[in-house]
C-alpha cells in the first residue's frame, strides 16, 4: 500500500523513541540488580530504633520481591519519569509542581535500595532504620524535616483513611497491638519502600498481600508533598 511522503517516516521514528525508551529502563533495573538479589532471611521483628530497644524477637518475614519483580518496578518507574503520566492515574491529576515533589521523592527513595538496615541510622554511607530512610528522603528531595521516629510522624499530615486513595510519596505506618513502630514510603502499584529490620537491605514489599498487610495501620499525607 502506498505511503504518503510527510507519514514516511514517523513509525520508524516512534519506534525508535519507544526503543529508547525501554532501554534506558532496562539499563536502570540491570544497573539496580547486583543490589537486590539478596534473599530475605528469617530475622527479627521489624522496628524503629528510636521507638524502643533494638529488636530481639524472632519471627519470619515474608520474602522479599523477587528480582524480576523489582527490576520491573524500578523500569516502571522511570517510565513515569519519561512519558505523562495516563488520564486514570490520580498524579495525573495534580498540579505539575506537585507531580515534580512526588517524583522527587521515588527518586531519592529509589535510588537507596540496596542500602543496609542499621538501627538509629539516618545516612546512606552508615545505614537506615524505617524512620531515619523515611527522614533523610524528604529532608533531601524537598527540604521536609519529619520527626525521627515513626510514632511520631504518624501525626503529621493529613491523615488517608481510605487505603485505595493512596498516593505515591504518601508514608505507610505498621505496628503490633495498635501502637506505630513502622513506617515506608508508598511508590505506587500497592507497594512500598522501606528499611525493614536488622540483617535486612532497604527495599520494596507489598502493601496488599503477606506480612506488611496484615501489619498495615494507616497512612499520612505530608503537607508540603
Amino acid at each position: 500500500m502506498p505511503q504518503s511522503p510527510s507519514g514516511a517516516n514517523f513509525a520508524p521514528t516512534c519506534r525508535n523513541r519507544r526503543s529508547t525508551r525501554f532501554g534506558l529502563a532496562v539499563a536502570l533495573a540491570l544497573l539496580a540488580a547486583p543490589a537486590l538479589a539478596q534473599q530475605m532471611p528469617s530475622s527479627s521483628l521489624a522496628g524503629d530504633s528510636a521507638d524502643g530497644p533494638a529488636p530481639v524477637a524472632h519471627t519470619a518475614l515474608p520474602e522479599a520481591m523477587s528480582l524480576s519483580d523489582r527490576a520491573l518496578l524500578l523500569a516502571t518507574d522511570l517510565n513515569r519519569l519519561l512519558v505523562p503520566a495516563a488520564s486514570g492515574d490520580p498524579v495525573a491529576q495534580l498540579p505539575i509542581e506537585k507531580q515534580s515533589k512526588i517524583k522527587n521523592v521515588l527518586q531519592r527513595a529509589m535510588a537507596l535500595l540496596g542500602t543496609p538496615y542499621r538501627w538509629g541510622g539516618s545516612e546512606p554511607d552508615k545505614g537506615f532504620d524505617c524512620s531515619g530512610l523515611v527522614g533523610y528522603v524528604f529532608r533531601n528531595a524537598l527540604g521536609i524535616e519529619l520527626p525521627r521516629v515513626s510514632r511520631e510522624m504518624a501525626k503529621s499530615g493529613e491523615l488517608i483513611a481510605d487505603r485505595a486513595k493512596l498516593t505515591e510519596g504518601d508514608l505507610v505506618f505498621f505496628g503490633r497491638r495498635g501502637r506505630v513502630d513502622h513506617v515506608g514510603i508508598y511508590v505506587g502499584e500497592g507497594r512500598f519502600v522501606h528499611a525493614p529490620s536488622r540483617g535486612k537491605d532497604v527495599q520494596v514489599s507489598s502493601l496488599e498481600t503477606g506480612y506488611w498487610s496484615q501489619k498495615f495501620m494507616e497512612a499520612r499525607r505530608i503537607e508540603g508533598i
